[in-house]
């Protein structure tokens, strides 16, 4: 075709106009059937240049600016099927720059459903760069930071644009999605953007500030905490080295150090050594968080404490807080300087007195390394009919990125416990006897599994050992005991053996409050007469040797599943249980709870299949529906938006104010001891509800 414009055009233009008349008659009437089909395509038949006459239908009318379904979307969808079938009309050199150099214009204005057929039709792609590039930039200066994304991803000039200026005000939007999407397909640009990121976590960075040199934008609600989460997820989704946003990392360090203090100074929860050993792990040879870490031990301790603290990490004296500096002066006098260790607390030995003690002999607990070790007992585990309890540890990650590995796998049956470690065992040539051993066990029907909160111990167990990636689809015979738990719990609240768990307990002669049970630890105390000793739960577990104190947490915390099995099965109508057990027991690991889509008759599994999967035809069973107004709920200031919400349903909500502490919300919730608490959680001295480790089966 000729490359330059002819008198025909001015004819073209109007025939085109002719066009979009009829079709818009076609349009209105709602023909859309056969007759605007073919009208459309007898109409590009007859133009001279259909390109043209698109784009003159298009600068035409406007319909194709708003959102859905529109006459202008139309005509280009079917233009662009129409050349694929007739090749010829397409148009190159100068002419297909001048219809470029048109389309450009309708590009700005828009949806995005026509930006892939019009690049298409009019060959973007091929267009010179510089151009393309000077639009996109005209676009994003006119305030539409989303259009010049969206342009840019679909015409791949990313690598040509600066990616802290596109993805900036898209970040302040909350707009995602259509960041990852930007980088999507470039390391380098991801790995400028959590940079950019993390530049912003500083802690006297201000995000308001940037917000400030865009036109158009809102204040943002984006904070630290969340551009904290967001860097996270991305670190794993792109699989990067944390290393690449240290302020980030810091951040996260720091809240971790602050949950430690809460564990051990408030609730008390944590062994010295244990709370030690993981303050050295996080602080490192990081000098931010050593000095972080002083400040805290000066608000929680003695000041002779921080200056042991401070001496151990080689801190300057000018970098102290008051008075810890002359502390270490003295200490630095002494014959002999001891090693950092804070005081431990008198108590710590007597309050083991009013835990459940596991009630076999220590030699019976086997720690086991090799997998002969394993070898003479595997016939007794395995043997049909019996019942194990099971449990597994790993090392706390404390928000860290990447997924906990179990380091230790526990096995109890009765009179013995075998804990295995699988750092060692998975290392060996002997793992595939190991992982054929744990396969045989989990998929076994006739032996019964007990565990609590098996669901997250089976995730953790599939990070750790690809051998077990598919085993949460093959388990059989588990006994969850937190769905039990969960039973016994509702039984309780409607009967007179309710317990007020919220209320603090006065332990070891007065000396101090223990923190409210929960989780297993409360099922044992209610089963058993007395609550488990977590004060080993969150140890490293990767470290070795194990202390004698972990060995024996890591023992009881399996046996006592058989011993609160044994006991319910003795008396299950005592418990508000089922009489047949097996019915109201069995079943497959708890999860979440998630909608469900009913099922209808031919979906329903049958009886031999229900059977096969688990002991016993029925899991346990629905709970019974509540109305809103007998359900109350505490909702943190991170949650408002769930509470008002929850309002509107009748539920009755109690929400904390924007400046109040997140404790204050457990503090209300003990008021109704039926009020469920609900909390996004913090790092900010207050423990979260859950932390990435073991804790997860509280």
């Amino acid at each position: 075709m000729n490359e330059e414009s002819s008198p025909s055009d001015h004819t073209d233009g109007q025939d085109s106009l002719l066009l979009l008349k009829t079709l818009q008659s076609l349009w209105t009437k709602k023909e859309m059937n056969k007759q605007l089909k073919e009208e459309t395509r007898r109409g590009f038949a007859a133009l001279e240049d259909p390109l043209a006459g698109l784009l003159d239908m298009l600068e035409s009318s406007s319909d194709w600016k708003g959102k859905g379904q529109s006459l202008g979307y139309y005509i280009t969808n079917e233009l662009q099927l129409w050349i694929k079938e007739h090749p010829a009309v397409q148009q190159s050199g100068l002419r297909l720059k001048k219809l470029q150099a048109r389309v450009f214009r309708i590009l700005a204005q828009s949806q995005v459903n026509l930006l892939d057929p019009l690049i298409s039709i009019f060959q973007l792609r091929t267009a010179d760069q510089n151009s393309l590039l000077g639009h996109v930039c005209h676009v994003y200066h006119k305030g539409k930071y989303k259009e010049a994304a969206i342009l840019s991803i679909k015409l791949n000039l990313q690598l040509e644009l600066d990616v802290e200026k596109m993805c900036t005000p898209l970040l302040l939007q909350e707009k995602t999605n259509l960041v990852e999407a930007y980088v999507a397909e470039y390391p380098d640009l991801q790995r400028k953007l959590l940079q950019t990121m993390d530049m912003w976590c500083e802690p006297s960075f201000n995000t308001a500030d940037i917000s400030r040199q865009y036109q158009g934008l809102r204040p943002n609600k984006l904070n630290h905490k969340m551009l904290s989460k967001l860097v996270f997820r991305l670190l794993e989704q792109y699989n990067l080295d944390p290393a690449l946003c240290p302020n980030v990392i810091n951040q996260r360090h720091l809240g971790s150090l602050k949950y430690l203090f809460y564990k051990r100074f408030v609730e008390k929860t944590m062994t010295q050594e244990n709370w030690a050993d993981h303050v050295q792990n996080t602080v490192g040879e990081n000098r931010w968080l050593q000095e972080q870490l002083i400040q805290l031990l000066v608000s929680y301790c003695e000041l002779n404490t921080a200056a042991r603290w401070a001496l151990r990490y080689s801190l300057p004296e000018k970098t102290l807080p008051y008075g810890v500096a002359d502390e270490l002066q003295k200490l630095k006098v002494q014959e002999r300087v001891e090693d950092a260790k804070s005081r431990v607390d008198d108590y710590e030995e007597d309050r083991k007195e009013g835990y459940y003690q596991i009630p076999i002999p220590r030699e019976n607990i086997h720690f086991l390394q090799t997998w002969e070790g394993m070898l003479r007992w595997r016939e007794k585990v395995l043997q049909p009919g019996q019942v194990v309890g099971i449990d597994m540890e790993w090392r706390p990650s404390f928000g860290v990125v990447g997924k906990s590995r179990v380091s230790v796998l526990q096995i109890a049956i009765e009179e013995q416990v075998f804990l295995l470690d699988l750092l060692q065992l998975l290392k060996t040539d002997e793992m595939e006897e190991l992982s054929h051993f744990v396969q045989t066990l989990f998929s076994d029907p006739t032996i019964i599994k007990l565990g609590y909160g098996m669901s997250g111990d089976l995730h953790s167990l599939a990070a750790t050992c690809s051998a077990f990636e598919e085993m949460d689809k093959q388990v059989q015979g588990i006994v969850d005991l937190l769905a039990v738990d969960k039973k016994l719990q509702k039984c309780w609240r409607k009967s007179s053996l309710q317990v007020d768990v919220l209320s603090q307990e006065k332990s070891c002669g007065d000396r101090g409050f223990r923190q409210p049970e929960r989780g297993l630890s409360l099922l044992v105390q209610h089963v058993l007469g007395k609550p488990l000793n977590k004060t080993e739960q969150l140890s490293n577990w990767e470290k070795r040797p194990l202390r004698e104190e972990q060995i024996l947490y890591a023992a009881s915390d399996a046996y006592c599943l058989l011993e609160v099995y044994k006991k319910l099965s003795e008396d299950p109508l005592g418990f508000g249980l089922c009489l047949d057990l097996t019915e109201s027991l069995v079943g497959k690991p708890t999860r979440k709870p998630r909608a469900k889509k009913q099922l209808n008759q031919q979906e329903m599994p049958s009886p031999s299949k229900q059977q096969a999967k688990v002991i016993g035809m029925e899991a346990l069973s629905p709970p019974p529906s509540i109305s809103p107004k007998e359900f109350s709920v505490v909702c943190d200031n991170m949650l408002q938006g769930l509470g008002r919400h929850l309002r509107c349903l009748g539920v009755d909500v109690c929400m904390l104010e924007n400046d109040d502490n997140h404790r204050k919300a457990a503090e209300r919730g003990e008021l109704q001891v039926s009020a469920d608490l609900i909390s996004r959680g913090d790092h900010d001295g207050v423990p979260e509800p859950k932390t990435s480790s073991s804790m997860d089966r509280w």
